[in-house]
C-alpha cells in the first residue's frame, strides 16, 4: 500500500535508525512528510524511495573504496 502512512517511530524502525535521526532527516527535507495535527506522517512510498537512494549511495561509496584499494594494491584477489 503505497499511500499507507507511518508515524515517525514506525518509519524510523522500518529504516533501522533512531527516531530523532529520522526527524532530523525530515526537517532537512531529505524525506517528504505531512502533518496530521501536530504529528508528522510519512508515506510508505517516500520511505521506499529514500531507502533506495540511501542504498545506492552506500553501494557507490563502497565501490569507490574497493576500486581505490585495488588501485593501491591493498586488496588481494587471489582467494
Amino acid at each position: 500500500p503505497e499511500q499507507e502512512t507511518f508515524t515517525t517511530q514506525a518509519a524510523a524502525n522500518f529504516l533501522g535508525m533512531s527516531r530523532q535521526h529520522f526527524v532530523n532527516l525530515l526537517e532537512q527535507g531529505q524525506i517528504p512528510f505531512h502533518r496530521v495535527g501536530a504529528h508528522r506522517r510519512v508515506y510508505f512510498k517516500d520511505l521506499r524511495e529514500f531507502s533506495g537512494r540511501r542504498d545506492a549511495e552506500r553501494r557507490s561509496t563502497l565501490n569507490r573504496l574497493f576500486k581505490r584499494m585495488q588501485d593501491e594494491g591493498r586488496y588481494d584477489t587471489d582467494y
